[in-house]
């Protein structure tokens, strides 16, 4: 049994009448009976009584009947809701976005999607610099924004905005009171190091920013996330240097200034699977850099 079987039982049934059910299906009369007697043959009992005054249903053509609508409204929905996933109309968007910039970011980035994509249910999930690449690699999250931008292989990565570079120290620490660092004050200081440990730490913005003006810090710890780095500086372990959007939710006693004469930032980028076939990635591309400007 077929949808079309269905849909010709369904208007016979509505209209009562094959000569009405053939002008609504836009078919001659006899193709129609033909279907109908083919589909009672199919069933195995008679769906309709020929009456004078029109084509009633017997029970057990009432009984196909409630059922043929449902499927037919299933199927109809069916195609619906697959026109619409393919046209990036609705859907599931499953967000992961890196700690630190969910204050900083999603406050403007989810009304922005919610516009932008208003039958598309979202998902966001928090990660670490430990947590992203596998979390994006496996197919956990469809879309991440990361920041640094991931270096993978498998990974495509469209760079959305920057986050300057801001020196995280406590409130009531002597370089507190400069509006801005010279960054030559940093030598020999105490840092709480971003990223986590890895082989190309040596290679981290900051490790680039210090060596190029000649500046030491004594490591005394690295750690996966930015509110990590400052609740040691809270504890006074050391300074970190950490992107500005971490002074949005920080906590008190922790004050942020800018290095003098320092333009690096962080880059914030939309990182997603090369393989990814999916029409929110513009959309969200889109709202990403608008959230970030």
């Amino acid at each position: 049994m077929d949808l079309k079987s269905l849909r010709y039982f369904v208007a016979v049934a509505e209209a009562r009448s094959v000569g009405k059910a053939a002008l609504r299906l836009h078919m001659a009369q006899p193709p129609l009976s033909v279907q109908i007697r083919n589909l009672e043959a199919q069933v195995g009992t008679a769906l309709f009584l020929r009456e004078s005054t029109g084509m009633r249903l017997t029970d057990a053509g009432s009984a196909l009947f409630a059922r043929a609508r449902e499927a037919l409204a299933l199927a109809h929905d069916g195609y619906e809701a697959a026109r619409a996933i393919g046209s990036g109309r609705r859907g599931l968007l499953a967000v992961g976005y890196m700690f630190s910039l969910g204050y900083a970011v999603l406050p403007k980035l989810v009304p922005l999607l919610r516009r932008t994509l208003p039958e598309v249910e979202l998902q966001f999930v928090e990660m670490s610099a430990a947590t992203c690449e596998a979390q994006i690699i496996d197919h956990k999250v469809s879309i991440g924004l990361c920041m640094p931008p991931m270096q993978r292989v498998e990974v495509a990565n469209t760079i959305v905005g920057m986050q300057p570079l801001r020196l995280a120290m406590p409130a009531r620490a002597p370089l507190a009171r400069l509006a801005s660092v010279p960054i030559e004050r940093l030598q020999g200081q105490k840092l709480v190091a971003l990223p986590k440990l890895k082989e190309n730490a040596d290679t981290s913005l900051v490790a680039a920013l210090l060596r190029r003006h000649q500046v030491t810090m004594q490591v005394v710890e690295r750690v996966e996330t930015v509110h990590a780095a400052l609740a040691l500086v809270l504890a006074g372990e050391g300074y970190a240097l950490v992107p500005a959007c971490a002074a949005v939710g920080r906590p008190p006693g922790i004050a942020f200034r800018k290095l003098k004469g320092v333009s690096e930032g962080f880059d914030v980028a939309v990182c997603r699977r090369h393989d990814l076939d999916s029409p929110f990635v513009e959309p969200f591309i889109a709202a990403a850099r608008q959230a970030l400007r």
